[in-house]
């Protein structure tokens, strides 16, 4: 009997995908907003005690979508401690994304909101500075629907990260640290993975 062919298996790895995708919206639509920002505080504690985050200098960090782990107060912090703070410019309808220099927290008020509801630089911002095109990331936090514990990581289908930590490892200061952040809902027995998707250093979540 022939091995299936590369096309049927990426046919099921897709479907895996997005099976999964389906059930952890699911999940994630179940959690209350006083839960979720139970947990965000308790992962903004671990992130701020976090030898990595201590260490760091110039770090990346998405700004939260309802559904995801809450960051201002991780924000909030970087610029009290002195570091250099990043944030995703998603290129709409490609898998491209920059990491642009965000001056303070407060500068997130003037960003403009999307069409996808997220907060960014607008695309005609060329005032910023992109990580890669300066001293590169130290350390890269990660958003994503579900995670397991050998740190592979189901993004939302555009390819935006693991497109990003590609043109990294080519950066002379090399790859990045990388933390996920995570809702205890969002750990998953198993994660699909085809070959191309960037596994990550470590997931934060509440009973890790």
């Amino acid at each position: 009997m022939e091995p299936p062919r590369e096309g049927g298996e990426m046919a099921a790895l897709r479907a895996a995908k997005r099976a999964l995708r389906g059930e952890l919206r699911q999940r994630l639509r179940a959690l209350g907003a006083a839960e979720k920002q139970r947990q965000s505080r308790l992962l903004s504690r671990k992130v701020i005690d976090h030898p990595k985050y201590q260490e760091s200098k110039r770090i990346a960090i998405f700004l939260s979508m309802p559904d995801e782990i809450q960051t201002e107060e991780i924000i909030k912090d970087i610029f009290m401690q002195g570091k250099e703070c990043f944030i995703p410019r998603y290129k709409p309808h490609s898998n491209h994304m920059d990491m642009l220099k965000l001056s303070s927290a407060e500068d997130i008020s003037s960003l403009t909101l999307t069409s996808w509801n997220i907060l960014q630089p607008s695309d005609d911002d060329s005032v910023r500075e992109e990580a890669l095109a300066g001293g590169g990331l130290d350390l890269i936090f990660m958003p994503g629907l579900g995670f397991d514990k050998k740190g592979n990581r189901l993004g939302r289908g555009k390819g935006y990260y693991d497109t990003y930590l590609e043109r990294c490892m080519k950066h002379p200061s090399g790859k990045p640290y990388t933390i996920a952040l995570a809702f205890r809902e969002q750990i998953c027995e198993s994660v699909p993975v085809a070959e191309n998707d960037v596994q990550i250093d470590e997931i934060l979540y509440e009973d890790c």
